[in-house]
């Protein structure tokens, strides 16, 4: 196995599950140091023990909420005095959907888009200026598919994995002219717990796992491709199952798209 992340300081959000989990896990057999972030402090804590057993060296637990932007800028200084320096920011942590639209309050909108995409967008920003002095860094975001092309029930949350995609392409190219890179990695159906914490159109978690979600890929599986498209140095990626194909089809055959899309089993 290569050392590309060897010692170098990767800060997860999203890291207390799903695929932050598999990458805390991922990275630690693979010698990085690891920042471990989410709401679940006692799940973040676990996760850093079993870090431990796979060979991280250097862990730091440090809770956030996505949603409490003003608190994100107080956080990065409290890290950055402690490790000095990131190397590496992988956004894992969201939230999912299952509403029509019609059916959805907009304080639910409102809520996937202060998590999925404006706290992403602060925690970014907070950390970018520190990343900009070291001339050095590597920010990498996990979208969706439903970044790609809007799906039923997922209004408002790919809504809000559309506007990462417009942000943080546009972030590229203003970095462009630094050693700073931006990967954006959209998987399909994950086996996650995030059909379970979707939020229904009163704002209640769903409560219960999607057949597709069910059969999606692993978490590992997942991890282990998005850290290949850091080590390649990978612009965007697009992986799960047969889901994939719709990033085509949307291209190419916009209409027969629709036609498919609307038709099609998302849960």
């Amino acid at each position: 196995m290569n050392n590309f992340f060897y010692q170098k300081r990767v800060w997860l959000t999203g890291a207390s599950s799903g695929i932050g989990e598999a990458l805390a896990y991922e990275l630690a057999e693979r010698g990085a140091h690891l920042i471990l972030s989410s709401r679940n402090e006692v799940a973040l804590q676990s996760v850093a023990a079993e870090a431990s057993r796979r060979g991280a060296t250097e862990i730091w637990v440090k809770p956030l909420d996505l949603a409490e932007h003003d608190s994100l800028p107080i956080i990065v200084e409290e890290v950055l005095r402690q490790v000095g320096k990131v190397d590496i920011v992988i956004h894992c942590s969201g939230i999912s959907q299952r509403s029509l639209a019609v059916e959805t309050s907009l304080e639910v909108d409102k809520r996937l888009m202060n998590v999925n995409y404006f706290g992403t967008v602060a925690l970014t920003k907070a950390l970018l200026p520190s990343m900009l002095m070291h001339q050095l860094g590597h920010i990498v975001v996990v979208s969706s598919l439903t970044g790609k092309f809007g799906t039923p029930l997922r209004s408002g949350y790919a809504a809000s994995k559309h506007a990462l995609h417009g942000f943080f392409d546009s972030l590229r190219a203003e970095l462009a002219h630094t050693p700073i890179q931006v990967t954006i990695a959209c998987p399909g159906f994950v086996r996650t717990q995030i059909s379970i914490n979707a939020l229904t159109g009163s704002g209640t978690p769903q409560g219960t796992m999607d057949d597709a979600t069910a059969k999606g890929i692993s978490p590992k599986k997942a991890a282990r491709k998005i850290l290949h498209a850091v080590e390649r140095g990978k612009e965007e990626i697009w992986f799960g199952g047969k889901e994939v194909i719709g990033v085509y089809l949307k291209r190419f055959f916009p209409a027969y798209f629709s036609k498919l899309i609307a038709k099609a089993k998302v849960t």
